[in-house]
């Protein structure tokens, strides 16, 4: 992806909130049912909280019944990156944003057509274009 982002963690610090920065740089996750785009319903663009690249259409958003607003596809292939994570005891695909690293969740194969994927996303790694400052 074009325009990469690199920061250093003090300059991330100055611009994110301590949850967020714990949630997007330190790849934390956001207690269950807690976010607020997780019953969110509208239309729309998410964009990343940290950068404000866009990641997700929200006609592609779906309740999962996890707890985190799930998507089954990202807003185009280039959106996210996929890595390894063999954290707590699991093996998953950590998804980020691709122009800025941030985490942003996980990405499962249990989701509905056409993809069959469930990108299950924190609301704190995300905004709402309508929402945005």
């Amino acid at each position: 992806m074009s325009d990469k982002i690199e920061k250093t963690d003090d300059e991330w610090k100055a611009e994110l909130t301590p949850e967020q920065f714990h949630i997007l740089r330190d790849k934390g996750t956001e207690r269950a049912w807690s976010g607020v785009y997780n019953d969110f319903k509208g239309d729309g663009v998410f964009l990343c909280s940290g950068c404000g690249a866009a990641l997700f259409d929200a006609g592609t958003k779906f309740d999962s019944g996890s707890g985190w607003p799930s998507f089954y596809d990202m807003v185009n292939p280039d959106a996210v990156k996929e890595n390894r994570d063999v954290t707590h005891g699991m093996v998953r695909t950590e998804v980020v944003c691709a122009k800025c690293d941030g985490h942003l969740g996980h990405v499962f194969p249990d989701g509905p057509n056409p993809t069959g994927l469930r990108y299950c996303i924190n609301s704190v790694s995300i905004v709402h274009e309508n929402d945005k400052d």
